[in-house]
This record gives C-alpha cells, structure tokens and sequence, in this order.
C-alpha cells in the first residue's frame, strides 16, 4: 500500500502511526488519479490513527486500483 501525505511526499507507515495529529484519509483511483466520491463528496476519514484508517478504506479494495492519501492536518488551522 502506498501512503502520500500532503504535496504528495511520501511518509512512511511507521511514522504515521506514531503521529497523533490528526490527519484526513482518502481513496484515490490509481487509474484516473480522482478522489473516491459518494453522492459527489470526496470520501474522507478524520483521524489520529491514519495507517489504521487507511487500512480499513482500503479492506476489499484491489491495491492495483486504489492507494490511500494521508494528508495531516494543522493544527492550528480553523474554518
């Protein structure tokens, strides 16, 4: 499985799995490059646990087709 974080910089699945930031999750089509959508929203999973969340999304998945985007949050950034 291959995990990107944010400027699409590579980051290792063990640092991410000692990072408690928060991070979002994403299914990217490997194919087309787009964003996994759902009534056209990006499908996208909020957490302190990226690598477990990238895992569950992509439980099922061919790993040929589907990679996960692990983009970290900051933390000081507000909407």
């Amino acid at each position: 499985m291959t995990v990107f974080a944010a400027h699409a910089q590579p980051v290792s699945m063990h640092k991410m799995q000692g990072d408690l930031r928060t991070c979002a999750v994403r299914l990217v089509d490997r194919r087309t490059g787009a964003l996994h959508r759902i009534n056209g929203r990006p499908l996208t999973l909020f957490s302190r646990r990226p690598a477990e969340a990238a895992a569950e999304l992509l439980e099922g998945r061919d790993p040929a087709v589907w990679e996960a985007l692990i983009e970290p949050l900051d933390p000081l950034a507000r909407r």
